[in-house]
């Protein structure tokens, strides 16, 4: 019988009020683990932990925290093919993907571990005579994080590692679909020599846990990655509350990439199969809209359909596989009705979009590439969050860039070309908040911002130096010698 996994409250692993099943999309039969689900009671015990443990850690020292954040980095990279698989086997992702996902969780504790000793104030003089004006930030208090299950380990890394940096402490609410990486997350944590209450694990609903994390005053501050339409609830939420909580959120996006007759054709069809379908498309900076002008778009059309046609759909764990499942039957279910959606607006399904069978029970989607789309369709608009792509032809790079400015998204958006007049055009004007060149939208470093524009994000950026602006709050302080 599996033991179930526990709760994370106040230095000690506590039973829940029920239990949350996880499974393995690549094999519906294989039970990943069983973890017990948090109920408003326990929710508000992990605040109240959270916020006795404050004063303490805010004042502790650079090293203190930075031995702490070091210990945890040092603990994942050693363990990475383990908790790789544990997240490949949960999620769905391949299992090179997975343990490339772990290894970037423990590169930003690393680099937070470094910035814990890099923060320092300012000083200066006033605009008055004898007096000192010194700025200094200090952390915002109990955080609590709300993380999503398409990257169960390096999104809840990125908000974690940052908030115990700068002395905040910290109420984690994994997504209750993929438990498990949040979960073998928390028992590094635990064993980092942090104090009880700086770090607590609930595992729960968002509707109970979430809730109860948004309506209690002692979280100054919400730090979300998921849907547009849980962010905007969430912001509502953040600005009713009395006090008023900081938030920062992080949504969804519907990611351009622009292809131009001058582009080298190879490079371009690798960075749009990149982009759009590898972790099966379930990423928010996913490329979803290929626009593609005119003189390469036959070619670039037939190249892809080739290239797809190669790649490998099958169990996460299993070697030489390119795509994984979907995640759940409910997302697959999601897939499924845009790519109908898709035909009946009248765009041609050229490549995938079928059911496959494996050797197990598992979510299985051929990927799907529409062409003969338009910017004005829902496949074109609406964020799929599935291993399906829709290219839209363009007369020439102006078109181009309009279409690809056309969207509520704005996280992230690409370009493959050789020109660097029309490369230096596109950053520039891009109305996104990441833009790449000749590389795939999805893939970003750990230690510079990562956020968007528009519909896709608000608030701090997240990752490197700039998440200190969430993470903190500036004092100024005047002083006159007397």
């Amino acid at each position: 019988m599996t033991a179930i996994l526990k709760n994370f409250i106040g230095g000690e692993w506590v039973d829940g009020s029920g239990v949350t099943r996880n499974i393995n999309p690549s094999n519906t039969n294989d039970l990943v683990g069983e973890y017990a689900k948090a109920d408003k009671a326990q929710t508000e015990k992990a605040i109240a932990a959270a916020k006795a443990a404050f004063p303490a850690w805010a004042q502790s020292t650079p090293q203190v925290r930075y031995d702490a954040l070091n210990k945890i980095s040092t603990e994942i990279l050693a363990r990475k093919e383990e908790l790789g698989r544990l997240l490949a086997r949960e999620e769905g992702k391949t299992l090179p993907e997975g343990i490339g996902e772990v290894a970037r969780a423990g590169q930003i504790f690393a680099f937070f571990a470094g910035e814990a000793l890099r923060l320092i104030g300012e000083k200066g003089a006033s605009v008055r005579p004898g007096l000192d004006v010194e700025l200094t930030r200090e952390p915002v208090g109990v955080v609590g994080m709300i993380t999503p299950w398409n990257f169960p380990i390096a999104i809840p890394a990125w908000k974690i590692a940052p908030a115990l940096c700068y002395g905040n402490t910290v109420v984690f609410k994994p997504a209750e679909l993929v438990p498990g990486s949040g979960h073998a997350l928390a028992e590094i944590i635990t064993r980092s020599g942090i104090p009880a209450g700086v770090f607590n694990l609930v595992v729960g609903s968002g509707s109970v846990v979430g809730q109860t994390l948004l309506e209690h005053p002692d979280v100054a501050a919400i730090s979300f990655t998921g849907s547009v339409q849980t962010g905007r609830k969430i912001a509502q939420a953040c600005v009713l509350s009395n006090p008023m909580k900081k938030f920062q959120l992080e949504m969804g996006g519907k990611n351009p990439l622009v292809v131009l007759d001058d582009a080298d054709l190879k490079t371009a069809v690798e960075v749009a199969v990149n982009g759009a379908y590898f972790s099966t498309g379930q990423r928010c900076t996913a490329s979803s809209r290929l626009i593609v002008t005119e003189g390469i778009h036959d070619r670039f059309v037939a190249a892809m359909a080739e290239r797809l046609n190669s790649l490998s759909v099958d169990d996460a764990l299993k070697a030489g596989v390119h795509i994984g499942p979907v995640v759940d039957q409910n997302q697959l279910d999601q897939d499924l009705r845009y790519i109908k959606i898709g035909q009946d607006e009248g765009a041609k399904l050229a490549f995938g979009g079928e059911l496959l069978k494996r050797e197990n029970p598992g979510h299985y989607l051929q990927p799907a590439l529409f062409t003969e789309a338009n910017n004005n369709m829902r496949i074109a608009r609406e964020e799929i969050f599935g291993p399906v792509a829709a290219v839209i032809r363009a007369k020439n790079y102006e078109e181009a860039l309009a279409i690809s400015n056309d969207t509520e998204f704005g996280l992230a958006s690409g370009i493959c070309t050789t020109s660097l007049k029309y490369a230096s055009h596109y950053k520039r004007n891009s109305e996104s908040g990441m833009v790449m060149v000749n590389l795939p939208t999805a893939g970003v470093d750990y230690h510079v911002p990562f956020g968007g524009r528009k519909g896709s994000s608000y608030g701090a950026r997240e990752q490197g130096s700039y998440a200190r602006e969430f993470y903190t709050t500036v004092k100024t302080a005047y002083t006159f010698p007397g």
